[in-house]
């Protein structure tokens, strides 16, 4: 089904994360002509992040908390078929770290599959919105909580978790598409029974990862509540029978409490989708010290990196590095840095995979209720889960960035179940003598170089589409629609949705027609303060005084956006 340009079945547009539709109707010669073709709201104010699946006549549209799902008729002016709204607990709200965000649902079989706030997965029958199965994943009582989208492969939905700032213990786990029944988990840390490695045939930068990986570089049991949360995005390569996700953040955030590498928080798993089994593993940021989560997708593509093919794996890190790795034996290629204001760390030794860390940006050697100022980029990263596209035709990854720097004091704190175990204090702002936030770049991952980068004054939130059309589109926290040449960045088209985007855009063909759809809704980490009212600089673990100029711009909304050349 991903084969058909004429859809979109899943929510990053193929199993590769290209975000990319051989679609050209809409092109750099008519793309000034977009016009809106017809609106949907959604009912629910706070960030909505993903888009809309389509499906033959049908589109899917997901909400942020209570994640209510639409099914709309597209040969009847949207009409609603159906509308599933489940009922959770409140509670849950306040231990979703950055907003009530939902990135999507997904797929298969004849069914929608739904990772609710509360972290109950539920198989929507796609005709009838009828409940097929339906399953806890976790328990927001100790702070688990659903925001990822999930991932179909063959037989088995894909499911990660997130509450990496209440000490929850990652993991990804396979629930059977037929009944939801578990098929497998594995935790980010723990014995190697739990995370599901052989300690002598899965490596780590070409070596055996050897016994009891995932607990010998923590101190004492700190691993059980080691965060490594997995609430990012997901890849397949059906050739290599491979799936592809990242870790996040250890906890706490202070690095004092636990000392060591903390493996595997920060960390790129290359899996088997039917045991779950790894075949290999690497570890981007070793001992964390700045929040910078692994999670963000994985793009598989096929290019020529020092003259011989590669099956790549491009990855976009919260830590400022962009990595170009083989994706069969996780060797790594490139690491260089894609926002050039990085400086937390001069460089990545290619051999050891290790940053090299500035000691002056280091929190972990400045030490607890010190306050370490000037760290580029910022906890959100230069690069947050906002997906990248890929273009095949150009060759070139486009990709929303933060251009953003923090202060970061950490403290000591206890854990306590449910209960917020962050123990840093951060504050945020652009780079010294910068006036924007944010750039969205063209990226070459062959070479690990910027190609072009367009401002944004704030970050870019939004996921990028890229198109047969030679154009790319992606949404600003400001609330523009934008459409910019795929060769050259130059800006082609620009509109201006009832508020912020961080949803991310969609292409699909309906009537012979090409559309393009985004959802707008400022929240996310980024828009914290205008999605929660939240007033204090430091709250929203610091993004709140960073962008407290973006309530000038834009304000509250849910709202589908569809737009076409008439």
């Amino acid at each position: 089904m991903q084969d058909n340009a004429d859809e979109w079945v899943m929510p990053t547009g193929n199993y590769a994360n290209h975000r990319y539709s051989e679609l050209d109707q809409i092109n750099r010669d008519n793309v000034g002509d977009l016009n809106v073709a017809w609106t949907f709201s959604t009912g629910v104010l706070r960030g909505h992040e993903g888009g809309p699946l389509i499906i033959g006549d049908v589109m899917y549209v997901h909400t942020p908390f209570p994640n209510i799902v639409y099914a709309l008729d597209l040969n009847d002016s949207g009409r609603i078929i159906w509308k599933y709204e489940p009922k959770q607990d409140p509670d849950t709200i306040p231990v979703m770290c950055c907003d009530t965000v939902n990135r999507g649902v997904a797929y298969g079989d004849g069914k929608i599959i739904l990772h609710q706030a509360d972290t109950t997965v539920v198989a929507l029958n796609a005709e009838t919105g009828a409940v097929e199965w339906k399953v806890a994943n976790g328990d927001p009582k100790v702070g688990e909580t659903g925001t990822s989208a999930p991932m179909v492969v063959k037989d088995k939905v894909m499911i990660g978790i997130s509450g990496g700032e209440f000490g929850v213990r990652g993991s990804m786990t396979a629930y059977n598409l037929a009944d939801g029944s578990r098929a497998w988990r594995a935790y980010s840390m723990g014995p190697d029974s739990d995370i599901l490695v052989d300690p002598e045939k899965t490596t780590h930068l070409g070596e055996p990862v050897g016994k009891d990986s995932g607990m010998n570089t923590w101190e004492g049991d700190q691993w059980k509540i080691g965060g490594g949360t997995t609430w990012g995005w997901y890849a397949y390569d059906p050739e290599l029978d491979l799936i592809y996700y990242g870790t996040g953040n250890p906890s706490t955030w202070n690095p004092s409490q636990r000392p060591g590498d903390n493996r595997w928080s920060m960390a790129i798993f290359a899996r088997n989708p039917d045991t779950g089994m790894a075949k290999w593993v690497y570890q981007m940021t070793p001992h964390d010290e700045w929040d910078f989560d692994g999670v963000n997708e994985m793009i598989l593509s096929d290019q020529e990196v020092g003259g011989e093919m590669r099956k790549l794996l491009v990855h976009f890190d919260r830590n400022g590095f962009g990595y170009s790795m083989d994706r069969e034996t996780g060797q790594l290629l490139i690491a260089e840095k894609f926002d050039p204001v990085v400086n937390w760390a001069t460089h990545v030794d290619l051999k050891t995979g290790r940053p090299q860390v500035v000691s002056k940006y280091s929190t972990a050697q400045n030490g607890e209720d010190v306050n370490t100022t000037g760290i580029c980029p910022a906890a959100l990263g230069t690069k947050d889960q906002q997906p990248a596209a890929f273009s095949p035709k150009s060759g070139l990854h486009y990709v929303p960035t933060n251009h953003v720097c923090m202060d970061y004091e950490p403290f000591r704190v206890s854990y306590t179940a449910g209960q917020p175990y962050v123990g840093a204090t951060l504050s945020m702002y652009p780079p010294e003598g910068s006036d924007h936030m944010g750039n969205f770049i063209a990226w070459d991952a062959t070479k690990g170089e910027i190609v072009w980068s367009n401002k944004e004054k704030f970050s870019v939130w939004s996921g990028a589409l890229a198109t047969a059309g030679d154009v790319v589109f992606y949404g600003t926290l400001e609330g523009f629609l934008k459409a910019v040449d795929a060769k050259t960045g130059e800006e082609l088209y620009k509109f201006k949705t009832p508020s912020g985007i961080i949803g991310n855009v969609t292409t699909y063909v309906h009537g012979g027609k090409q559309y393009i759809a985004v959802l707008s809704g400022v929240g996310g980490w980024a828009g914290i303060g205008l999605a929660a009212g939240l007033t204090d600089p430091n709250a929203g673990l610091g993004a709140v005084g960073g962008y407290a100029a973006l309530s000038d711009y834009t304000a509250l909304g849910g709202q589908l956006t569809v737009f076409a050349v008439d």
